[in-house]
């Protein structure tokens, strides 16, 4: 993700409804509603509850995560913490956040088997180039401290991508990371990376919610068997997208949150998010969305509030 600013966000609890159980216990997925799936395989994982899905190489990868961007020091450390009690096992954060560090005291404070975590981090615009990807990757993995990595991606398609990329090939075939994907590629970005890749990314991690839903995007890597990923899926809250009408009617149908409802219309696209929260009312909330379906009219309601543009200009 680029900018999930907790300065900016919205604070979501004056939409929360009193009737809603923060608890992860309990979900089940529904038989309806199943998520677009972008060539790959759905997969239910009974231990957290959390789908997962199997990328284009056979990685299997959680279809709901927790993003950490703007997130640092001991706040990071104990959401981090409080998000993989909860259940979540997918962590996604950068060198360009400041906070790997943090992330990796939380993930050796959890306790939990390195092997049930999914672990994804990104090789910053400073560190592009062959000779610096590697030494940008080995900085990650030692402010983590994690043997390896799940995945891996260019953060940004600036600099030396194509040397960034033949370095991760090569980290990836050392067994140093389990997959290797992109951030913020656009089509014409991913078509020249294919050109030269020897193994094709698995992700590719962009901007996507209910205001910006990168159509052409979105059929673009179906096509090619890879992953679509969401960083800001709530748009941090902008242009009042927890306050709109059509997606608070739906949740209040439902007996939902609007932050659910989003989270839920990304899943039955068959699109990992990767929601952030500090506070742990939220971090639960944004688990419990396999437990009710949004129907054919309510995802065509959410697609027609599709403004096609970015809500974050100061990224481009």
């Amino acid at each position: 993700m680029n900018s999930q600013n907790p300065k900016n966000e919205i604070n979501r609890r004056k939409f929360l409804q009193n009737t809603v159980k923060f608890a992860a216990a309990g979900m089940y997925l529904g038989i309806f509603g199943m998520p677009e799936l972008f060539g790959n395989v759905l997969i239910e994982n009974d231990a957290v509850n959390i789908p997962d899905i199997k990328l284009n190489n056979g990685l299997k990868m959680p279809m709901l995560g927790f993003g950490t961007y703007g997130l640092s020091g001991e706040v990071c450390q104990r959401s981090v913490a409080d998000a993989i009690a909860a259940g979540y096992r997918l962590i996604d954060t950068a060198k360009i956040y400041g906070n790997e560090e943090a992330v990796g005291s939380a993930i050796k404070q959890s306790g939990i088997d390195r092997k049930q975590l999914f672990v994804t981090s990104k090789l910053w615009v400073d560190d592009a180039g062959y000779e610096n990807a590697k030494k940008g990757f080995e900085e990650t993995l030692r402010k983590l401290g994690l043997d390896y990595l799940d995945l891996y991606l260019i953060h940004r398609p600036r600099g030396d991508v194509k040397g960034s990329w033949k370095a991760m090939e090569e980290l990836y075939k050392a067994g140093k990371i389990k997959a290797i994907g992109i951030s913020n590629f656009d089509p014409e970005q991913l078509k020249d990376l294919l050109s030269y890749a020897k193994i094709k990314p698995v992700i590719n991690q962009i901007e996507t919610h209910a205001y910006f839903q990168q159509g052409n995007d979105f059929k673009v890597l179906k096509n090619h068997n890879i992953q679509m990923e969401a960083w800001a899926p709530f748009a941090e809250g902008r242009n009042g997208l927890f306050t709109n009408e059509v997606l608070t009617q739906i949740a209040k149908k439902h007996g939902k949150t609007v932050a659910q409802v989003n989270l839920r219309w990304h899943f039955q696209r068959g699109i990992v998010a990767i929601p952030r929260s500090s506070q742990k009312a939220h971090i639960l909330e944004n688990l419990n969305i396999f437990n009710f379906t949004l129907d054919p009219t309510e995802m065509k309601a959410i697609e027609k509030l599709d403004l096609n543009r970015t809500q974050f200009p100061e990224w481009s």
